[in-house]
């Protein structure tokens, strides 16, 4: 089987389906681009004329928009976040503690670099290159406690995490930070793609402070997952009973009637002797599940950005439609003062009047008592008029702009049936099982896999999202002249995240696999851990 003579064969030419519907990484960056132009040219407008930083954040830069996905992991104190975070690293980053005690004092960012360095907050909050400049709003006493720690990472290329301090009970904790953790958590929340939320199966009481954070997240709960970590410390009668005191305690915190997806995982660096494995398959399938959301954040990535604009430019819509409302209802002359007071005093009822004169749904609208304390900070009389030209502008974005932007998207690759997942899987029945190859021992470390050697092929098969489907690899594998059955188990072996698709790294492995069956080795009942890469998502 010559697979050089295959990839320069006429036919590894793009088919007109493939390459109309293959989302291409320079497709991703005009996206990109296209999105910071309105933005910049329709939304932002609207949020400077109208003070939108003043009662929401501050405007986006190009920075933020161009950011990778950001997952942001909440949770108390020795919940597991860095451990889990090396988890996902396969290593430590610069500047991680790891501890039974509190030993995560500040919030870091763990973004992708050449080489590992800590960039210190201060310097952070300045750097263009970097979406944090907004955090300069929250002083020196929280700079001091944030940093950035670059590190060189296969999984960073797909997204940056922010560690964040470990809560603890009582009001000496909050106070002595120093700066308002719930204020840098919504900061930091709002420019997130995905929301965890960790707990310990040991410790499931909520402190004021971590009540305070997730009150933080109304309006961002589509982002929010929940992590009960070291589900392996109790056993399965003990993880029954956790898991609905969590959902209890949860429920009297968010009060939404939606039911949050919780995982029950287990991510250790080295595993203690004191585990319970009755559930184990249980916690493997959720843990590949949470792994499977991170690894899909980065093809969902300008969706979601685009989602983040729409919610915004809603927001500066009906913001500065209150704004205008407020300053004509404010008096020429005399009374101003007075007038004002009465405006702040029935806040509810002024929404209420906007809300039908502009036909605009209550859930655009911002909480009145914290828009009241706010609004008490300014003279409404120096507030601005409406201005149309501006709301034209923030329409045309929501009404043609962003559903065009939208509407470049190909759709993603579909979820297959369980019979449909493998391609050499003729019937229902089990494949009779193989005794393990008698090959070399060093033939079964994924440093042996020729990856490289492999990469030409897998791309000439037209991935979409990184992925190939079976009906594109059969031919490939036919080609071996290896019977139905070998094949099959080697693409059960190759497929290890069971989804019907090839990455390029399980793609490798299954050439791998296919060239000792066809040296006369045989193949093992169960993939070796030792071939799958260093990668946990």
């Amino acid at each position: 089987m010559s697979f050089h003579k295959k990839n320069k064969s006429p036919s590894a030419q793009p088919s007109m389906h493939s390459s109309s519907a293959h989302w291409q990484e320079d497709e991703y960056f005009q996206v990109i681009e296209s999105l910071k132009r309105i933005y910049n040219s329709k939304i932002k407008p609207l949020e400077v004329k109208y003070n939108f930083e003043g009662f929401h954040s501050a405007p986006l830069t190009d920075s933020d928009i161009e950011a990778k996905p950001i997952v942001l992991l909440l949770g108390q104190y020795s919940t597991g976040k860095t451990t889990f975070i090396r988890y996902l690293l396969g290593k430590a980053y610069p500047g991680e503690h790891i501890g039974v005690e509190p030993t995560t004092d500040r919030f870091v960012a763990i973004m992708n670099g050449s080489e590992d360095r800590v960039i210190p907050g201060n310097a952070a909050a300045v750097n263009q290159e970097l979406p944090f400049r907004g955090l300069n709003r929250f002083g020196q006493a929280f700079l001091s406690r944030f940093q950035v720690s670059h590190t060189p990472s296969p999984v960073l290329e797909n997204m940056s995490i922010i560690d964040t301090p470990g809560i603890l009970a009582g009001d000496k904790q909050r106070i002595e930070r120093g700066y308002d953790f719930t204020q840098v958590a919504e900061w930091f929340a709002q420019r997130a793609d995905l929301i965890l939320l960790l707990f310990d199966s040991h410790k499931l009481d909520i402190s004021d402070e971590y009540k305070m954070a997730i009150h933080s997240l109304r309006g961002q709960e589509e982002k929010v997952r929940v992590v009960l970590n070291k589900s392996d410390m109790v056993s399965q009668q003990q993880l029954m009973r956790v898991y609905g005191a969590m959902m209890w305690s949860l429920g009297k915190v968010i009060q939404t009637p939606e039911v949050m997806r919780v995982y029950l995982c287990s991510f250790w660096n080295e595993k203690p002797t004191n585990c319970f494995e009755d559930c184990r398959e249980l916690i493997d399938a959720e843990s590949k599940d949470l792994l499977r959301d991170l690894k899909e954040l980065r093809r969902n990535a300008a969706i979601r950005k685009i989602n983040e604009i729409v919610k915004r430019a809603r927001m500066a819509r009906v913001h500065a439609l209150i704004i205008g409302h407020l300053k004509k209802e404010m008096p020429s002359m005399f009374g101003k003062k007075k007038k004002q007071e009465a405006l702040l005093s029935r806040l509810d009822q002024e929404f209420l009047k906007i809300q039908q004169k502009y036909h605009l749904p209550a859930g655009d609208f911002p909480n009145p008592e914290r828009f009241r304390q706010n609004l008490a900070l300014y003279d409404m009389d120096k507030f601005k008029n409406i201005k149309e030209e501006l709301l034209n502008k923030a329409d045309e974005a929501l009404s043609i702009d962003l559903p065009r932007l939208m509407s470049r998207f190909p759709a993603g690759n579909p979820e297959l049936e369980e019979n449909q997942r493998n391609p050499f899987d003729m019937d229902s029945g089990e494949q009779e099982a193989l005794a393990p190859g008698e090959m070399p021992a060093s033939f079964w470390q994924f440093s042996s896999v020729d990856k490289a050697s492999y990469a030409p092929i897998f791309q000439s098969l037209h991935p979409r999202d990184g992925k190939i489907s079976g009906a594109n690899v059969k031919p490939v594998f036919v080609e071996s002249g290896l019977p139905n059955d070998t094949l099959a188990l080697i693409w059960r072996l190759a497929d290890w995240d069971q989804d019907g698709y090839m990455d390029l790294d399980e793609f490798s492995v299954a050439m791998h696999l296919t060239r000792c069956a066809q040296s006369g080795g045989r193949l093992p009942e169960k993939l070796p851990s030792t071939l799958m890469p260093n990668r946990r998502i």
